[in-house]
């Protein structure tokens, strides 16, 4: 008589290896689900695109989210997507020798960039997996990258819950975790989603400064200091700069306030943390004048290099009117002559923050000289504003 094989007790034991694998390589948790479409989260994506609530993100079009919902469209013959968690929580180093005005940098961009890190934990954990299985199989594995939608598929394989503020949530890290995927045709064992929630929580939504989070759940992306120290190129609204603060590479601000968040272990991963691997706050009147090739030295293994030279220049412009300190008027002064129209901008409305007299004579001898119509403009509206004060 012949025997049947047991599927169910393969699939376990695939499983079983997988998961004793992950944590064996320094994942901090995984969890699986199937490759089956994800039709709630494509008609919930698509609505927000509608709405403009994703504006700004020139890449995040209707067709790569209609790709990342289906994931037999991305690999096909997909049966399961491992789902991977790693903790960047760091606590805040004590006695830094800074002097002068700084800049807050979100935790994510301490150390180095998680995308290279976490990449390379992927390309391992395949690579071993292959070998204990003795076989080759079928994958594709993302962090934050490509079509996937990476929180979806860690709320549905249970890996976490959605927070108001948008971002995943672990049990045991909080939302401080990056997010890996990996898309395989290995028939695996699914796990179940979560039945946590935020409860009747609000704190993220209500101590958002910019009001990002215009209803539970829903953020406004042209809102959010995040995208516009990051991926927002261009000037940033007046209504808006003065709400960032000091923060000029994203925000922790939602996550510092979530509850769940205050017991967290702090990352076991050396390149997430600062130091000789990275920075945790940065010195903001030297990098008025950073140049390119300083720039791409500085920040070569750092996430901060997304915000491009000139970008990071418009936000330190943006900080340093914040932060008020007359210190920074000279430099600033300086940085009316940059070549560029949107730092000269910035610098200017820095300057009229600060507001002392020599700083309003600043841009005083700065709006006869300025070549540029629009900055131009802003300079003498700036002016008569200071004058009228």
């Amino acid at each position: 008589m012949r025997i049947r094989p047991n599927i169910k007790s393969k699939s376990t034991n695939q499983t079983n290896i997988v998961k004793s694998l992950a944590y064996k390589l320094g994942f901090d948790d995984i969890r699986i689900t199937s490759a089956k479409p994800f039709d709630h989260h494509r008609e919930v994506t698509l609505k927000r695109i509608d709405a403009g609530l994703m504006e700004g993100l020139d890449w995040y079009t209707e067709e790569r989210v209609e790709r990342g919902t289906n994931p037999e469209s991305i690999l096909p013959g997909a049966l399961s997507i491992i789902s991977l968690s790693l903790n960047y929580f760091i606590e805040t180093p004590q006695n830094q020798e800074i002097h002068g005005p700084t800049g807050k940098i979100a935790k994510y961009a301490w150390g180095h960039d998680y995308h290279k890190v976490m990449g390379k934990k992927l390309k391992l954990f395949i690579k071993e997996l292959t070998s204990l299985l003795g076989r080759n199989f079928a994958s594709k594995s993302y962090v934050d990258t490509g079509p996937m939608l990476d929180r979806s598929v860690a709320e549905r394989s249970g890996l976490g819950w959605y927070g108001k503020h948008t971002n995943i949530i672990t049990a045991d890290h909080g939302s401080w975790v990056f997010l890996g995927q990996i898309i395989t045709d290995l028939d695996l064992s699914e796990d179940q989603p979560l039945k946590k929630n935020c409860g009747s929580c609000q704190i993220c939504i209500v101590e958002c400064p910019t009001q990002a989070i215009i209803a539970p759940y829903v953020l406004d992306n042209k809102r959010c200091i995040s995208f516009l120290t990051i991926e927002s190129k261009g000037s940033i609204p007046k209504e808006l700069r003065r709400l960032m603060g000091d923060w000029v590479f994203g925000c922790d601000i939602c996550q510092d306030v979530c509850p769940v968040n205050h017991q967290v272990q702090p990352t076991k991963e050396p390149l997430f943390q600062p130091g000789e691997h990275g920075f945790n706050s940065l010195s903001l009147i030297p990098l008025l004048d950073i140049t390119q090739e300083e720039f791409d030295r500085q920040f070569k293994t750092s996430p901060i290099k997304r915000a491009k030279r000139i970008g990071l220049i418009r936000n330190v412009c943006v900080a340093l009117g914040n932060i008020g300190d007359t210190e920074a008027v000279e430099p600033l002064g300086r940085t009316l002559n940059h070549e560029d129209p949107l730092i000269r901008e910035h610098a200017a409305w820095a300057l009229s923050q600060i507001g002392t007299p020599k700083a309003v004579q600043l841009l005083v001898n700065a709006s006869l000289t300025e070549t540029d119509r629009e900055v131009k403009n802003e300079l003498l509206n700036l002016v008569a504003t200071k004058q009228d004060d």
